[in-house]
C-alpha cells in the first residue's frame, strides 16, 4: 500500500522493432488498473509508459524496412499509442527515448559518472546477443547459447567504456536482503540473489559507432553511442523531471512500482539499482516481475507464429472483456496460459452468466414491476442482512488484495459476492414475491441492486467502459457513482435505460460447406446464435383435453411465468414434471396448439421409441443462459 498520497507506477518501455503483443498489453493494463485504483482512492497518481527507440535491434529493423531509424521509430510508435488508446490506458505521460529532454539528461548522467571515475575505458572481449543487446559470460550461456533467444551469440572484442558496477555488489546483496518488498515476487528475489553469488563484473555502457550508430552519443567520446539499457532505464527518472525540475522529481520519486516481465529481471534488479546507487538517488519501493503469457502452454514466438495481438482480441470481443480476462487469469509472478477457448469460457461463465444475467434480471424486474423506479428498502430479513453485512466488509478485503498485488484474488472475491447475490435472488424469488407482497419484493430488489452497484464499483478500474455504463444507470445520492458505502443507491428515482452489457459469445467456427453422405442442411453460426436457450422450472403440468400426446406446462423462467405446450404426454406423467429444471427456447413466436397458446419450446433427446427431457448437470436455477 502506498505510504503517502502520491502514487507513481511505471511499465517497461517497449522496443519499437515490432508491433505490441499481449505481453505488452498485459503489463500496461496491469499498471492502468493500479493507477485507476489509486486515483479512485484519492491518491495523486502518475502513470508512465513509453517506448525504447535506440539500439541494434531498432537499427536492424529499420535497415530491413529500407528506412532510417528515426522514421522507423516514428512509424512504429503509432502502433503502441493506438493500442493503448483502444485498451483505454490512462497513462499520464508517454516517453520516447528519442525525446530531446531524455537524451540531454542521459548525457548529463554519463558525464557526471565519468567525471567521478565511475566510468572508465577498457578493451573487452565477450559473447554478444543482438536480441538481448548485452554481453554474456560463458557461465551465463546455456549450452553455448543465449538463455533467452537460444542462439549462439557473436564473440566480439573491442575497446569500450565500462560502468564500475562490480563496486556495488556487496551493497546490493545487503539491500535486497534487508528490503523484502524491493524485488517481488520472492522467487525473483531469490533468482537475483542467486545471480549475485557469482562475481559481478563491470557493465559495458557503450557501443562503437563502427558497429552501431543509432543511439545517444557519449558526451566524452563522439566515437561511441550509449548502451541501450543504460539509456532506457533512466527513463523512469527523466520523465518526472530529474535534472530538469527538482521539485517535480522529488514529488514522485521513489516509484511505488516498476512493473516488468520476468525476462528483464537482471537489467532492472541488478543494473538499475547499481546505477541509482552511483547517481545518488533512492531505490524504487518495489520492482515487480510478472510471468509470461503462454499460448497453449508455449511461450509466444515469431517463429512459432503464435503471437497474440491485443487489438485483434478487442475487435472480436471488446476492450473490457479483454482487460478483465488478463487481470483475472494471471496470478502475478507466475506464467499463465492464453487460448481463445479459455477466454470464451471465462467470459461466458463470469461476465455473461454471473454478472450480466444478474444485471439483466434486477433491471428487468424493477422496470416491469416498479416502473423503473428504485424501490425502497423497508424490512431487512435474515437473508438481506447477510448481503448487507458482506457488502459493507468485502470492499476492504478487495482493496487489501489489490494493495498487495493479488489482483486475480481480488476479482475472485468480487465474483463470489456477485454469485451470493444471484443465490439470494433464487432464494427470495422477487418475481413471485411481487405478486404477494410488493413492498417486500422491493426490499429484495433494492438489496440486490445496491450489492450489485458496490461490486460493479470495485470492478471499475478493470472494466471502465462497461462499468461506467452500468453505474450511470443507477441513481445515487450526491452522484457518488463509485462509492462503496451501503445505501448510496437512491430510492424513489428512476433507473436509466441499460443495454445488455455482456451478451453471450457463441464460439465462431468454420462452417463446413458440405457434409458427406448425410445431405444435412447447414446453417450459419449467426443464424444459430439467434436461438435463445435458458433453464426453466416446471411449476405445474396437466394434459391438454382431447389429446393423447400434449401436456400444458406452467414454467418459471426466472423473470416471468410462461405456458408451453409439449408433445411429451406419452413419456411423462404430469405430476413427475413438477419442480423439474428443463431447457427451453424462449424467443419463438407464440403459437396455438389445439387451441392452447404455447410460448416457447422444450428441448428433448429422442432415440428410437425413447424420449428424454434435456436438463443440466447442476441445478442452476431458472433463467440461466445455455451456450
Amino acid at each position: 500500500m502506498a505510504e503517502s498520497n502520491y502514487f507513481y507506477i511505471t511499465t517497461p518501455i517497449y522496443y519499437v522493432n515490432d508491433k505490441p503483443h499481449i505481453g505488452h498489453a498485459y503489463t500496461t493494463i496491469l499498471a492502468d488498473v493500479l493507477a485507476r485504483f489509486h486515483r479512485e482512492k484519492g491518491d495523486e497518481t502518475f502513470f508512465l509508459t513509453g517506448v525504447d527507440e535506440h539500439g541494434q535491434k531498432v537499427q536492424q529493423a529499420a535497415e530491413r524496412a529500407g528506412i532510417d531509424p528515426q522514421t522507423h521509430c516514428n512509424k512504429m510508435v503509432v502502433y503502441f499509442k493506438k493500442a493503448w488508446e483502444k485498451l483505454e490506458i490512462t497513462n499520464d505521460f508517454f516517453i520516447r527515448t528519442t525525446d530531446d529532454f531524455h537524451e540531454k539528461v542521459v548525457q548529463q548522467v554519463l558525464q557526471d559518472l565519468y567525471d567521478k571515475g565511475k566510468i572508465y575505458e577498457h578493451e573487452y572481449g565477450g559473447y554478444y546477443c543482438v536480441g538481448c543487446e548485452r554481453f554474456y559470460t560463458t557461465k551465463e550461456l546455456v549450452d553455448g547459447k543465449c538463455p533467452q533467444h537460444l542462439k549462439e551469440p557473436e564473440y566480439i572484442k573491442e575497446k569500450n567504456y565500462f560502468f564500475r558496477m562490480s563496486k556495488y555488489q556487496d551493497w546490493l546483496i545487503e539491500y535486497i536482503k534487508t528490503h523484502p518488498e524491493f524485488i517481488q515476487p520472492k522467487s525473483r528475489k531469490n533468482e537475483v540473489l542467486g545471480f549475485l553469488k557469482n562475481k559481478l563484473g563491470d557493465l559495458c555502457i557503450s557501443r562503437p559507432k563502427l558497429r552501431l550508430k543509432w543511439g545517444i552519443e557519449l558526451p566524452f567520446d563522439s566515437n561511441y553511442v550509449t548502451y541501450v539499457w543504460f539509456d532506457a532505464l533512466l527513463n523512469y527518472i527523466t520523465a518526472i523531471g530529474y535534472k530538469q525540475e527538482e521539485e517535480r522529481f522529488n514529488k514522485w520519486w521513489p516509484a511505488n512500482y516498476h512493473l516488468i516481465g520476468k525476462d528483464i529481471v537482471t537489467t532492472h534488479c541488478v543494473y538499475w539499482p547499481t546505477m541509482m546507487r552511483a547517481i545518488g538517488i533512492p531505490m524504487p519501493k518495489t520492482i515487480f516481475a510478472h510471468g509470461w503469457w503462454m499460448v497453449d502452454e508455449t511461450k509466444m514466438s515469431k517463429s512459432l507464429k503464435n503471437i497474440v495481438k491485443p487489438l485483434d482480441l478487442i475487435d472480436s470481443y471488446g476492450v473490457d472483456p479483454v482487460r478483465y480476462f488478463l487481470i483475472r487469469d494471471m496470478t502475478l509472478g507466475q506464467d499463465s496460459n492464453f487460448s481463445e477457448d479459455i477466454f470464451i469460457k471465462r467470459y461466458n461463465s463470469e461476465l455473461a452468466n454471473d454478472f450480466g444475467n444478474l444485471v439483466s434480471r434486477i433491471v428487468t424486474l424493477i422496470r416491469k414491476n416498479f416502473n423503473s423506479v428504485v424501490p425502497k428498502i423497508l424490512i431487512n430479513g435474515k437473508e438481506e442482512l447477510k448481503i448487507i453485512d458482506n457488502a459493507k466488509t468485502f470492499p476492504e478485503k478487495v482493496h487489501n488484495l489489490i494493495d498487495n498485488l493479488h489482483l486475480n484474488d481480488a476479482v475472485e472475491t468480487i465474483i463470489i459476492f456477485i454469485r451470493s447475490i444471484n443465490k439470494y435472488m433464487e432464494l427470495r424469488q422477487p418475481w413471485h414475491l411481487v405478486k404477494q407482497n410488493k413492498q417486500e419484493a422491493g426490499t429484495v430488489l433494492y438489496t440486490a441492486a445496491e450489492g450489485l452497484r458496490i461490486a460493479a464499483s470495485l470492478l471499475h478500474p478493470i472494466m471502465p467502459g462497461k462499468i461506467s455504463t452500468l453505474l450511470k444507470a443507477f441513481p445515487t445520492a450526491d452522484n457518488r457513482k463509485n462509492s462503496f458505502e451501503w445505501g448510496t443507491l437512491k430510492s424513489g428515482e428512476k433507473l436509466s435505460e441499460l443495454p445488455i452489457l455482456f451478451p453471450r459469445i457463441i464460439k465462431k467456427i468454420e462452417v463446413v460447406k458440405e457434409v458427406q453422405n448425410k445431405g444435412e442442411e447447414l446453417i450459419s453460426i449467426d443464424y444459430f446464435s439467434k436461438v435463445k436457450l435458458i433453464t426453466a422450472k416446471v411449476l405445474a403440468a396437466e394434459r391438454v383435453p382431447k389429446t393423447d400426446k400434449l401436456l400444458k406446462l406452467s414454467i418459471d423462467t426466472g423473470e416471468e411465468k410462461r405456458q408451453i405446450v409439449a408433445g411429451i404426454a406419452q413419456y411423462y406423467n404430469p405430476e413427475v414434471l413438477i419442480g423439474k429444471m428443463v431447457i427451453i427456447v424462449t424467443n419463438l413466436q407464440p403459437v396455438k396448439i389445439h387451441g392452447v397458446e404455447s410460448q416457447g419450446m422444450l428441448l428433448t433427446a429422442e432415440k428410437g421409441e425413447n424420449l428424454t427431457l434435456l436438463t443440466t448437470f447442476d441445478d442452476l436455477g431458472p433463467g440461466s443462459y445455455i451456450s
